[in-house]
């Protein structure tokens, strides 16, 4: 419990203990009075002088006022009958206060998720300077420093590691409880802690740009992105209070003067005792503050999951996600490709091999590497010239002066050169040698394991329709989504494909359904922008992901789309019982009040009641663990 919740449950006890006492022994007259306006100011003081700043800076129907008015008025009337029952002011005041501790504490604690996430960030680097280690502020290391990371210390940047090897526990980023075994060559990203062994790691970004800086800025500006539910409060609360104050005065004045010009008593002080109560009734407590403590509860639980949701309006988008897209490498598969057949015309497998590797040198695709993995050897970049890239196609360059063109049947259709089917299932890599036919290289991508089980489960939550697009050979898509169990494949597409596709579901979907895409958010990042909700998977390390994507994967599982969709409907299902729950009760207890048939203690459990209610309903979206 925070300093300040601890003094507010003071001020609580010590008004609660002299409201009681007040009604055990007997005090009468003005020391009366002082006493229960004592009792009144130790709990309501901070609402009054609320009140007063928010009428000076022209806020003046929030909850503040409704309260003090309703309050000071109840003891104004006490005054003005002589009854000497100062009771129920003091009681209205406390009761709001006791709920107001409660919201604290459940903000509090949903806050909890966030802190840990926040637990990332690094508070130093340690820099090797004459053979001893110097603490230094992350912001202060030079991409391409030498850092050292020690057991039981967090990963403050972004990089390689040069030495040492470790087990790293990433829980804080992908909510897995399994560590990563890494060593010398690995890439190492920050927010990351060092369970075993001492590592020299070469940093490849700045902290400003490292993963735990994005990830970190991503979530502190979750809370700016607001959902309709929460604009609708927003606005609802700017049209509702004005009303029902200006409904308390028409009580207060209204029926007291007709009844005078019927020629009867004016009753004043039972309608104001009345509109007093109204006005308690109406304070839209159980709304205003539910709903967004929902929305942050329940991202506040994904979070802790390992998906990160960049604000309320992605959460409500999430939910309604009907139909889910997804790229195939990277997302479905692996991306670890291995080299499983060289088919050749006349030259040895090991030539054109060589051929082939020394061509896509400069390429990062994991096509690419697979190659350079296969050659084995060290790759001599002088050996090759004149790289040029054609997108959706392959590469043209020239090895040892002989010109090379390596990639899909696309590429060798437009050099005019005569190819040779291959029938096995794979990424079929031609190669042809100064504008003659060489052979082929079959490439195979592995499936996730769970992938098949993550498609299943999005049909079990709702999700009516899978597509997966890719770049690959139709043969070896339509064999991908036959095994994963995936509705509909487009296979052999160029990235603007990708984007025309997912504009066509687009516009063939049901009016309320959205659609969701799924990819590695690096080469993604049009696609992921077009659909209604981007998510990127496995997107540890990639600012492209982060800075794409509207949903943010922080591993590479697959299951995890099913849980964040379950997550986000679970948070917009209490939203929606919140809002329900809350205008039917608040309703029918305002009818009660401008009928006289409830009084103050009444309208207590009407705001006070309804908002505890509310909240302990919202807190149930940080339980998301077992969806």
């Amino acid at each position: 419990m925070s300093k300040k919740q601890k003094k507010m449950l003071v001020r609580i006890l010590i008004s609660a203990v002299m409201l009681i006492g007040l009604n055990l022994i007997p005090v009468a007259g003005l020391l009366r009075m002082a006493l229960y306006l004592a009792a009144y100011l130790i709990i309501g003081y901070d609402i009054l002088k609320k009140a007063g700043k928010g009428i000076l800076n022209g806020r003046v129907f929030d909850e503040n006022f409704l309260m003090a008015v309703a309050t000071v008025g109840a003891i104004a009337l006490a005054v003005y009958e002589k009854s000497g029952d100062y009771n129920e002011a003091i009681a209205v005041m406390l009761f709001y206060q006791i709920g107001e501790l409660f919201q604290s504490y459940a903000v509090g604690k949903s806050r909890k998720n966030i802190s840990a996430l926040m637990d990332i960030r690094p508070d130093y680097a340690n820099i090797e300077c004459d053979g001893s280690l110097e603490q230094v502020d992350p912001d202060e290391v030079a991409v391409g420093s030498i850092i050292v990371v020690q057991p039981g210390e967090k990963v403050p940047i972004d990089g390689i590691i040069t030495e040492g090897t470790a087990s790293l526990n990433t829980g804080a980023l992908t909510g897995e409880s399994l560590p990563r075994e890494v060593t010398v060559g690995d890439e190492i990203i920050s927010g990351c802690i060092n369970m075993s062994g001492v590592l020299k790691i070469q940093t490849t970004k700045e902290f400003g740009e490292s993963t735990v800086s994005k990830i970190l800025e991503l979530v502190e500006d979750s809370g700016s992105r607001k959902s309709k539910s929460e604009d609708f409060i927003s606005k609802f609360a700017r049209v509702y209070t004005p009303a029902v104050c200006i409904s308390a005065l028409l009580l207060a004045v209204l029926p007291p003067l007709v009844s005078l010009l019927l020629g009867n008593p004016a009753g004043w002080a039972a309608w104001i005792y009345r509109a007093l109560t109204f006005l308690v009734i109406s304070c839209p407590c159980a709304l205003v503050i539910s709903i967004p403590l929902s929305f942050f509860a329940g991202i506040g639980g994904a979070s802790k999951e390992g998906i990160l949701i960049k604000g309320s309006n992605y959460m409500e988008t999430l939910s309604q996600t009907k139909i889910v897209v997804f790229d195939k490498t990277g997302t479905l598969t692996q991306g670890v490709f291995e080299v499983n057949g060289i088919h050749h015309n006349e030259l040895e497998d090991a030539k054109l091999l060589e051929y082939a590797a020394l061509a896509e040198c400069a390429s990062s695709h994991p096509i690419s590497k697979s190659l350079q993995r296969a050659y084995g050897k060290e790759i001599d970049r002088n050996r090759v010239t004149d790289i040029e890239e054609i997108s959706g196609h392959g590469l043209t360059a020239t090895v040892d002066g002989v010109s090379v063109a390596a990639g899909n049947t696309k590429l060798m259709e437009q050099l005019g050169i005569p190819y040779a089917d291959c029938h096995c299932v794979g990424t079929i890599i031609h190669i042809a040698i100064d504008g003659t036919y060489a052979g082929h290289i079959v490439i195979s991508d592995i499936e996730k394991p769970n992938a098949k089980e993550a498609i299943a489960a999005l049909k079990k939550a709702g999700v009516k329709q899978t597509v997966m697009l890719t770049g690959d050979a139709k043969q070896v898509a339509e064999k991908v989504a036959a095994d994963l169990g995936v509705d509909a494949v487009h296979s052999e597409l160029l990235p603007a494909d990708k984007v025309s596709e997912v504009e066509k579901l687009l516009a063939d979907k049901p009016l309320k359904a959205k659609l969701a895409f799924v990819g590695d958010g690096i080469n993604d990042a049009p696609v992921l922008s077009r659909a209604d909700i981007g998510i990127a998977m496995g997107a540890m390390g990639s600012d492209a992901a982060i800075e794409a994507a509207d949903v943010v994967l922080m591993d590479d599982d697959p299951m995890k789309i099913a849980k964040g969709i379950k997550i986000s409907r679970k948070c917009l299902s209490i939203v929606y019982q919140n809002i329900v729950f809350a205008l039917v009760i608040k309703f029918a207890c305002l009818g009660l009040g401008a009928l006289g048939i409830a009084n103050m203690w009444f309208a207590i459990f009407a705001d006070v009641g309804v908002m505890i209610i509310a909240v302990l309903n919202a807190i149930r979206a940080l339980r998301v663990h077992k969806l």
